[in-house]
């Protein structure tokens, strides 16, 4: 049969969220074992595969209609482990889902939490938690949802960029609230907290960032997460995160790399982080980084859900499988 291009299909739910700069909208049991340094997490392990992700049911979906060189290049997206974005108001169910899903594998599941007051901030991914009390309940509700299989969690995306940038929230509230988070979740067994931290272009000068991230609860987290949902590679981000580690005393970090395999787009424009065309996709999710401060490299934005309504795009968080066959066309590997 010969290979024929796809007729790309009407953008479907996604059922996740994928926001502005960031926020868009299998499981460790017990403590997982340490490495030498003996910390939490230092040992080597894959992470959680959805068998049914988008990208998977994609792929799936091209190969029956014959357009094999497609399915194959989408295969590139959906055989890679991605994180599950929690952007609604009952957590609990999806939360337990995964990690349970993740267990069976014998491997990590990736989570985002991101329903803080405010979300974005009116933009493409507004929304979130009514109020701080709502969010600390929320909060809870996940954390209950974890049980004892643990996960890697990475607290609300652009929260704290977005404050230090001057957004329209109250600051003292807009840190309480990732710093609760840090202490509730990190309390869960097996379970590893990473703080939001922006990317290279957002915030240049890392200081800034030094007083906000303390008072989000850093120095108790695992880490700082980077690039997130961003097109920053891996050199200016590391970087970038070793400048910003330093400050905070020597932080361990993770990088998303899922789109980054072109760098960011320098095109005319606004919102050039806004679903910009000619990316790629980046290095795959690994915890072998060749950087003790490094932790892993991850695909925490999942590759081929919106970033919202902007250059043709559906709503954040839905499903693009033309802007995914485009990703995993321009990837290097």
């Amino acid at each position: 049969m010969p290979l024929r291009r796809a007729q790309i299909p009407a953008a479907a739910p996604a059922g996740i969220c994928a926001t502005g700069a960031a926020c868009a909208t299998g499981a460790v049991t017990g403590h997982d074992a340490a490495g030498p340094d003996g910390r939490r997490g230092a040992a080597e392990e894959p992470f959680f595969v959805e068998p049914g992700s988008p990208a998977a049911r994609q792929a799936a979906e091209w190969r029956a209609a014959g357009l094999t060189a497609d399915a194959l290049l989408m295969d590139r997206i959906a055989a890679r482990p991605q994180a599950q974005w929690l952007t609604g108001p009952d957590p609990a169910a999806d939360v337990r889902d995964r990690t349970t899903a993740a267990a069976r594998q014998k491997r990590p599941a990736v989570l985002v939490a991101c329903y803080i007051p405010h979300r974005d901030c009116g933009a493409h991914s507004a929304g979130g938690a009514p109020s701080a009390a709502a969010y600390r309940s929320w909060i809870d509700a996940f954390a209950a949802g974890l049980g004892d299989r643990g996960a890697y969690v990475v607290v609300e995306p652009d929260a704290v960029p977005h404050t230090v940038g001057r957004a329209r929230v109250d600051p003292a509230e807009r840190y309480a609230l990732p710093a609760y988070a840090v202490d509730r979740l990190g309390r869960q067994p097996g379970t590893h907290v990473y703080l939001d931290a922006g990317n290279p272009g957002w915030i240049p000068d890392p200081v800034e960032l030094v007083g906000p991230l303390r008072s989000s609860g850093v120095a108790r987290a695992d880490g700082i997460a980077l690039n997130v949902s961003n097109f920053h590679q891996d050199p200016s981000t590391s970087t970038y995160g070793r400048r910003l580690s330093g400050l905070l005393g020597g932080t361990h970090r993770v990088i998303d790399t899922s789109r980054n395999g072109n760098g960011p787009y320098l095109g005319p424009g606004t919102d050039l982080w806004c679903n910009p065309p000619g990316r790629a996709l980046g290095r795959p999710p690994t915890r072998r980084t060749g950087d003790p401060l490094i932790d892993a490299y991850r695909w925490i934005k999942r590759p081929g859900e919106s970033d919202g309504t902007c250059r043709g795009g559906p709503a954040a968080g839905r499903w693009w499988a033309s802007h995914a066959l485009e990703l995993a066309a321009n990837a290097r590997g």
